[in-house]
């Protein structure tokens, strides 16, 4: 499962795994996304928060990632990764050469440190 919580006053979304990424998780994420866009046309940004990356539960799990990722990440300015694992590191490497947000790995417990860092992309 993949907890949201969406913060519309400042524009931040806050995603959260609980176990294996679904299919279904992308699909919810964007139902409850998509229509903010509409009406602020971006958002501050997203931060992804997980001790450890659970992986995917599918090739159909993973391919709705890749599909979220390039839908959305025009209309995000920042992504923090708030993680110990690895994967916060490779997507800040990686990230920056195929999406348009900034990206920023932070560890687990540098959970406000990545809000002001995303709050500090507002101007």
């Amino acid at each position: 499962m993949l907890h949201v919580q969406l913060d519309e006053e400042v524009g931040i979304v806050t995603l959260i795994p609980e176990g294996q990424l679904k299919k279904s998780d992308f699909e919810n994420v964007s139902a409850l996304v998509d229509p903010v866009l509409e009406r602020l046309g971006s958002l501050a940004g997203l931060i992804i928060s997980v001790e450890e990356f659970p992986g995917w539960e599918s090739f159909g799990a993973l391919a709705s990632h890749l599909t979220f990722i390039k839908d959305h990440h025009r209309h995000i300015k920042r992504i923090a990764f708030v993680t110990d694992s690895p994967i916060g590191g490779i997507a800040e490497k990686v990230g920056r050469h195929f999406i348009s947000a900034e990206i920023k790995d932070f560890g687990y417990a540098e959970w406000v440190a990545a809000r002001d860092w995303v709050l500090g992309g507002l101007s």
